[in-house]
């Protein structure tokens, strides 16, 4: 299964690179507020969609610019291009990003940057690999030297004051903070030890779950703001090696809206 996930997120990279070539005449419309899509998301998303289909007809798919389609035990979760705003601007910083689940629990993941040429790929209980290395998180035992990833909120505002204090709170406590802007690689990022840290409000399961695997078989943890494992369904995320993780949670808790935490 993994095998044909990687065959898809090729192809999908493929149409992506061959687009950055003459980013120009790209076709794009906003889909919803400062939320795009483009011609290139739609076609990778088909090809994806396409490969996975030829092997496991029977399959589920939650696709981000198609839905859900099927009744299976078995679901594909797929982002096309996550990052898709910088890929229109040629910033170099988008994936495509597919994953498994079986009965709920995500088993097989890859997050694909096609314009590295970096795989990262996860099976559970298997590890976690970049190409052919195997990935661990990184060995930091505080959160004062780390270095974090986040996103910014920028479809949705209800919770932007408290995402502004706690960024305040997370500049001010570690080494730094870093805003790349896809989600799916920030995650893998945290896997491979690029990052020590990530966190951000508001995302949708297929910016999480292939990132998620990546993590926890890297060796790190991720969940919701309260450290549950409800990411998934609140979208909130908060993930890391274990030792930052337990002291972002311990530096997010005192933002944490009744809002936020009902989700």
């Amino acid at each position: 299964m993994l095998n044909i996930a990687i065959k898809a997120a090729r192809r999908a990279g493929g149409i992506i690179n061959r687009a950055t070539r003459n980013l120009d005449i790209v076709a794009a419309r906003e889909k919803s507020a400062n939320d795009y899509v483009s011609e290139v998301d739609q076609e990778a998303e088909q090809a994806v969609i396409r490969t996975l289909r030829e092997a496991y007809p029977d399959h589920s798919i939650l696709a981000e610019e198609s839905g859900a389609s099927g009744n299976s035990e078995y679901q594909w979760i797929i982002d096309p291009l996550d990052g898709n705003t910088k890929f229109l601007h040629g910033f170099p910083q988008y994936a495509v990003s597919i994953a498994l689940a079986h009965k709920s629990v995500i088993t097989q993941a890859v997050i694909y940057d096609p314009g590295r040429n970096d795989l990262f790929t996860a099976t559970r209980g298997r590890g976690a690999f970049l190409n052919d290395t195997r990935l661990r998180v990184s060995k930091r035992t505080t959160l004062k030297p780390s270095l974090i990833g986040t996103g910014f909120p920028f479809r949705q505002f209800d919770h932007v004051d408290t995402y502004l204090a706690m960024f305040r709170d997370m500049i001010q406590h570690t080494a730094g903070v870093r805003r790349p802007g896809s989600a799916a690689l920030d995650l893998a990022y945290v896997a491979a030890g690029r990052l020590d840290g990530f966190w951000e409000l508001g995302l949708s399961p297929w910016d999480i779950a292939a990132g998620a695997l990546l993590i926890t078989e890297a060796g790190g943890l991720i969940g919701d703001l309260e450290g549950n494992d409800q990411h998934m369904k609140s979208g909130n995320v908060v993930a890391g090696n274990p030792k930052v993780f337990v002291e972002m949670l311990k530096l997010l808790a005192p933002h944490l809206t009744p809002a936020l935490r009902k989700k």
